[in-house]
């Protein structure tokens, strides 16, 4: 099992910053990877960016790339995902999630970017 815990949400304005961070704990040495999605109201989940957790190559979301950057700390077993240039359609509750064996099988429990205009 791996436990993830969200943070770093907020209200911030247009075109500010925010940095959300996801603590892993338990089984982290089998993960293959590591992620963030999003989900506003009424809408699905959709995936953000990912980072292999090994080797560290990045993929991120056409809608995304250039304005968010995830990283990670091997060592506090962290996983950062630092966004820039926010807009108002970047508002959603941000989850983490990690890759075990190809799937996406353990997630936080969200949290909450709101980005007013």
């Amino acid at each position: 099992q791996v436990q993830l815990v969200e943070s770093g949400g907020g209200l911030v304005q247009a075109g500010a910053s925010l940095r959300l961070s996801c603590a892993a704990s338990g089984r982290t040495g089998s993960v293959d990877a590591m992620g963030w999605f999003r989900q506003a109201p009424g809408k699905e989940r959709d995936f953000i960016a990912r980072i292999n957790w090994i080797a560290g190559v990045t993929y991120y979301a056409d809608s995304v790339k250039g304005r968010f950057t995830i990283s990670r700390d091997n060592a506090k077993n962290v996983v950062y995902l630092q966004m820039n240039s926010l807009k108002p359609e970047d508002t959603a509750v941000y989850y983490c999630a990690a890759m075990y064996l190809g799937n996406w099988n353990y997630w936080g429990q969200g949290t909450q970017v709101t980005v007013s205009s």
